[in-house]
């Protein structure tokens, strides 16, 4: 599942891409994929001009010009894919093509390729004629046309917790967020959406080995001390992540044609067997919070 670096990036991207575009159409084939009554869609998307293109957690929010909004979450295999007018006109190579196009999310051809294909759900026609494609395989994502006005009220926005990279997430707001479920371990409580915002399998296990934490040890157990080295950690992390690309190893495409990077600059993530760069000690992956997790045995003592 794309997490809030690879979010943060396909906002950066589409912010620079779709602001002044006017919709022209809307297509779907998957009614789960785009849940939205047709007289709304005729009524407040078509024709509507995109004012902003935000994030919050893991969902998009594309702001019109109708006063309603679409809320996209990509949820495990969602794709948005920016496709210029030029890049349907015959590009004269594929290296052009990549250089024109935007896309970010679940990493598969789809990214890469000519578009509609068989995962592609919604499709929205711009006056301007570039399209911007939401691919889904397995189905789960959505966008979801709301009054805007509405959207900090539905349930996931009055759920989600602080956005980790905010200013105002000092490590006092760190220490106070974890201790809602003191007894859970470090790593549940790192995944919990409701706790912090946007935090997923990959960051959890980056930052918890640059604080030399073990993921299963209860919050109450770590020390004030190592707290503040996990936030710190987690903050610095995800900043990289953003500056990298992302953590997608393959296929994905931002605004410039460069694929994500961060992977490559992994201390544990899918390091499996593969020496600590600490202090050289194996890495393992064990199970923790019902997720495979990358530790150093030395590093991360219990």
């Amino acid at each position: 599942m794309p997490e809030l670096p690879e979010i943060e990036i396909i906002k950066q991207g589409l912010s620079k891409l779709l602001p002044g575009r006017i919709i022209a159409d809307v297509w779907h084939d998957w009614q789960k994929s785009f849940p939205n009554a047709p007289a709304d869609v005729a009524r407040f998307l078509v024709d509507a001009k995109i004012i902003s293109v935000k994030r919050r957690a893991k969902v998009l929010i594309i702001e019109l010009s109708s006063g309603y909004s679409l809320v996209i979450h990509l949820k495990m295999t969602g794709q948005l894919v920016f496709v210029p007018k030029t890049s349907e006109q015959k590009a004269k190579s594929q290296k052009q093509k990549a250089e024109k196009k935007f896309g970010g999310g679940h990493p598969t051809d789809s990214l890469i390729n000519d578009l509609p294909d068989k995962s592609t759900r919604v499709v929205i026609d711009f006056t301007d004629e570039p399209k911007l494609y939401f691919n889904d395989q397995r189905k789960f994502g959505w966008m979801r046309l709301l009054p805007t006005v509405e959207v900090p009220q539905i349930d996931f926005m009055k759920k989600v917790g602080p956005e980790p990279l905010e200013d105002d997430f000092t490590v006092g707001v760190f220490i106070e967020r974890l201790n809602r479920r003191k007894s859970s371990s470090i790593k549940a409580v790192l995944l919990d959406q409701t706790v912090l915002a946007g935090v997923g399998n990959i960051y959890a296990d980056e930052s918890l080995f640059a604080a030399k934490i073990h993921p299963a040890t209860p919050v109450f157990k770590v020390s004030k001390a190592k707290l503040v080295m996990l936030h710190n950690a987690l903050r610095q992390i995800l900043r990289t992540a953003i500056d990298k690309g992302g953590s997608t190893d393959r296929n994905y495409v931002d605004a410039k044609g460069k694929k994500g990077s961060y992977l490559s600059f992994a201390q544990v993530f899918r390091r499996e067997g593969q020496p600590c760069p600490r202090c050289g000690t194996e890495i393992i992956k064990i199970r923790v919070a019902n997720r495979g997790t990358h530790i150093c045995p030395k590093c991360q003592e219990r």
